[in-house]
């Protein structure tokens, strides 16, 4: 089972837009067709971007959201850095992350963290946009 991390962004895609780009990555994860990881502080992350008054969620509400991802999400200690970095010192815990979970995909749809791609492929991680999650996530059984 492939292990995966999605930036903040592609959970807000996911779980609260709705975004019809992330509805495949969103059915793998909530099918346990993949291991999304979280760490301390992409959850941090999280839960501050969802409690900004721009999204209008109550705390029950955010509640309501993060219960399940932090169910079906797997955390992970980092303890490392991983051995490239993001030009925005604020996505590098992405990086981090998916480098300790030894995770094979980080979704995002941000440019600086987009930018790692190519270095990050040397190491064994794709970086790529939620839409690839068809092509980049194949089971068992060949279908995405």
């Amino acid at each position: 089972m492939r292990r995966i991390v999605l930036d903040t962004n592609v959970f807000l895609d996911c779980w609260v837009f709705d975004d019809p780009a992330a509805r495949a990555l969103r059915g793998a994860v909530e099918l346990g067709q993949a291991i999304a990881v979280r760490s301390a502080a992409t959850d941090a992350e999280l839960t501050d971007v969802l409690a900004r008054s721009r999204f209008g969620l109550t705390a029950a509400a955010r509640d309501a959201l993060l219960a399940p991802w932090r169910s079906r999400a797997a955390p992970i200690d980092v303890d490392v850095a991983a051995p490239l970095d993001c030009a925005d010192a604020d996505d590098q815990k992405f990086l981090d992350l998916a480098f300790a979970a030894g995770a094979s995909v980080l979704f995002t749809r941000d440019k600086a963290l987009l930018a790692t791609a190519t270095r990050a492929r040397a190491h064994n991680l794709q970086v790529v946009l939620p839409d690839a999650a068809r092509s980049v996530l194949l089971f068992e059984d060949g279908v995405p």
